[in-house]
């Protein structure tokens, strides 16, 4: 008798969760440079000294929540990819939404475009691959 468990009665990973797991990996670094450009440039918002340390401890905080999240998910946890779905849905309108705001600046301008059109493509194929029928059955916990 052996102590390990039964490797026949876990599900294999399929290939659409590993491909939807780096798609959103992807776009976790594009999606933040977005953020933090959107925040820093804004001319709303007056630059202070403590202005740089939050924005870049909510720009942490936020990637290790969502790797945390996506590590979970592609272990099989279907509310992490449940949070996921719709924490990607909402940053992809957000993202749509702010593209609408012309920067008069052209460096911004392009930075938000490219991070936010890339990152939100992204976005949207690795949350549509991990809700394919075949993939389902994979997400038990």
């Amino acid at each position: 008798m052996t102590d390990q468990p039964d490797v026949a009665a876990q599900p294999t990973r399929p290939a659409d969760v590993d491909t939807g797991f780096w798609l959103w990996l992807a776009a976790l670094p594009l999606m933040t440079t977005g953020y933090v450009v959107s925040l820093l440039a804004s001319p709303e918002s007056a630059a202070t000294v403590v202005t740089y340390p939050i924005v870049g401890l909510t720009a942490v905080v936020v990637v290790v929540v969502v790797a945390t999240f996506l590590m979970l998910m592609r272990s099989g946890y279907r509310w992490a990819r449940t949070l996921l779905t719709g924490g990607g849905i909402a940053s992809v309108v957000y993202t749509v939404s702010g593209l609408s705001n012309a920067d008069a600046r052209p460096a911004v301008a392009v930075t938000l475009a490219v991070t936010g059109i890339v990152g939100s493509v992204l976005i949207a194929a690795g949350t549509f691959l991990l809700h394919r029928p075949d993939v389902q059955k994979y997400f038990t916990r």
